[in-house]
């Protein structure tokens, strides 16, 4: 309840005088349904802790480009502000990378919440507990992806580009995939290292009676 209420005073602050309005309305589609069927799903469904903060965590980053436009978030002038130096120069870039990481941070803070929820359905084989949260997050990232080419052709002009963002880059799709792929392998790996998949005792169980 304390995350949802600060996530809650972010999305006013953030909703006002947003860099440009159409694209901030088709990025909080997102949010529009995500965050209700949260609360609408706690009593009957709660997630843990663990999993409410990361998906906080991965809503603040998403809002944060929702005000700016993906590709405009300045967070190279926030770290030029911090350390004096340019971060994009530090690390090579040549684009505005906001949009890589929020999709790095989509496999990687969604995860948990896909653990839990395929947990709450039944216990399966170490292998399959693995398999089908990877799944079910890789196979969201792909639909985003088909979902933005459809807007971007959809609307078109100014606010088609600004929904897609590939600021040039024709491998811009399959990037941001990889990266959510990344971070769900990440997420995995440290919760089933953590013993935090919800498994039964049999690693072979088989399938089928």
């Amino acid at each position: 309840m304390a995350l949802l209420a600060v996530f809650c005073v972010l999305w006013v602050g953030l909703a006002i005088d947003p860099l440009f309005r159409q694209d901030w309305l088709l990025e909080n589609l997102l949010v529009i349904i995500a965050v209700p069927g949260l609360v609408l799903a706690w009593r009957r469904w709660p997630f843990s802790n663990l999993t409410y903060t990361c998906l906080f965590v991965f809503l603040v980053f998403h809002e944060i480009g929702s005000h700016y436009t993906y590709s405009l978030v300045p967070y190279d002038a926030w770290w030029h502000t911090l350390t004096g130096r340019s971060l994009d120069e530090l690390l090579g870039f040549e684009r505005n990378h906001y949009d890589r990481l929020v999709h790095f941070l989509y496999g990687l803070l969604v995860t948990p919440a896909a653990v839990e929820l395929f947990g709450h359905y039944g216990r399966y084989p170490r292998t399959w507990a693995f398999l089908f949260p990877l799944f079910f997050v890789t196979a969201h990232s792909v639909i985003y992806e088909l979902v933005e080419w459809a807007a971007a052709s959809v609307f078109g002009g100014e606010l088609g580009v600004a929904y897609l963002g590939t600021q040039g880059d024709v491998w811009d799709a399959q990037k941001d995939m990889a990266l959510a792929l990344v971070g769900t392998l990440l997420a995995l790996m440290a919760l089933s290292a953590a013993g935090k998949l919800p498994t039964d005792a049999a690693e072979t169980a088989p399938l089928t009676e």
